[in-house]
């Protein structure tokens, strides 16, 4: 077979089903990126989203053994909402990141992955192969890189010439022996207005990202949000944003190349005192198809939470102390305890103490505790 002949024929097929870019690596290992992950493990940098098999994260055999190539897919994604509604005094909102708007991108990412598949095999029977999409078992950015989509820059994105780095990552590993592209040299050079920028310091230094303290996994853990990163949560309900829109790459790059990708503004900057009391129904009903709604309800809660504090929401005050009396989950009622603390006034303190005095749980106590001294030390 004339496999570069066919390696033009999904190219042309890919353009035909949607994908912004295509491109074509080795399946060789990746021996770098090993010594990468290995060092991020031993300086507890992890995620522990990630796949935890090392060995499977850096080695194609493992996966398809008879591997002889990638295949690396992007589908470029809005960085601009059309009719975004404005946060007003009366009615607080809170954002989603843009890699969250719209319909989740690994059902996007999927399907045009499904498709390639389907043609390949047509081409190709019996050939083998296996398609991922974030959740799987290699590095999206180390085969996109690999491939020739983009550079991997400071701010741990692959950044493509095209589209910046609003791009979302997929790929296929096959035993056919495509022939491999060509990688991006690095473009970011002396620039280092991530890194700068980042609100936590998450990026310890160009290209290397300290998860545990990356804004974007923490409005996805789900226990107490720890309080040096309260306030520097903002308005943020999932992910982070400011490492890609800080990006000079990333200047007047907007793409509304995919409908399924176009957010619904009441979704991606939904108010927030709604979301304090919405019953897991209602949340599945209208965040159930964004990839931001993945770790369930609790985490978005307590992110609204934090976002009212941050607006200084006095009109929040009766919702919070309704969550502190009512909620069964400890994270929300102490999260709410600290915000009445926080936005609270002297008519709050009473009611505080008289909370504490029938809470029975010890972090939910201590959260009430750090309410009442900010009260406190206010004069109230």
């Amino acid at each position: 077979m004339d496999f570069e002949t066919l390696k033009q024929e999904v190219i042309v097929y890919s353009k035909e089903i949607g994908i912004d870019k295509i491109g074509f690596a080795s399946a060789s290992t990746f021996d770098t990126l090993k010594d990468r992950l290995i060092m991020q493990q031993q300086l507890g940098f992890a995620s522990g989203f990630e796949e935890p098999d090392i060995e499977k994260r850096t080695n194609p055999h493992l996966l398809v053994p008879k591997a002889k190539s990638i295949i690396a897919i992007a589908l470029a994604y809005p960085s601009k909402m059309k009719n975004a509604p404005r946060s007003t005094k009366e009615e607080r909102r809170g954002i989603f990141c843009r890699a969250s708007w719209g319909q989740d991108y690994h059902t996007i990412l999927k399907d045009r992955l499904q498709k390639l598949e389907s043609f390949l095999l047509e081409k190709v029977p019996g050939s083998m192969i296996k398609s991922m999409v974030d959740t799987g078992e290699l590095s999206d950015r180390a085969v996109a890189e690999r491939a020739g989509i983009g550079w991997s820059g400071k701010n741990c994105a692959i950044i493509t010439p095209e589209f910046g780095s609003y791009v979302y990552l997929g790929e296929m590993v096959t035993n056919i022996p495509f022939e491999p592209d060509t990688p991006i040299e690095d473009q970011c050079g002396t620039c280092n207005k991530c890194v700068d920028v980042c609100p936590t310091g998450a990026l310890v230094t160009g290209g290397q990202l300290n998860s545990q303290r990356c804004i974007a996994f923490l409005t996805q853990t789900k226990g107490f949000l720890a309080d040096e990163f309260r306030d520097k949560l903002g308005n943020r309900l999932y992910g982070c944003d400011t490492c890609q829109t800080v990006c000079p790459e990333n200047r007047g790059k907007d793409f509304h190349f995919h409908k399924e990708m176009e957010p619904d503004p009441e979704i991606a900057k939904p108010k927030l005192k709604p979301l304090l009391t919405i019953s897991n129904r209602e949340f599945k009903e209208k965040f159930g198809h964004v990839s931001g709604s993945w770790r369930g309800k609790k985490p978005i809660q307590r992110n609204a939470i934090i976002a009212l504090v941050h607006f200084k929401d006095y009109s929040a005050v009766p919702d919070l102390l309704n969550l502190v009396k009512t909620d069964v989950r400890p994270v929300i009622r102490g999260t709410a305890a600290w915000a009445l603390g926080k936005i609270g006034d002297k008519e709050v303190l009473p009611l505080l103490l008289q909370l504490k005095a029938k809470e029975t749980d010890e972090e939910v106590i201590k959260e009430i505790d750090k309410g009442i001294q900010l009260l406190q030390s206010k004069g109230v």
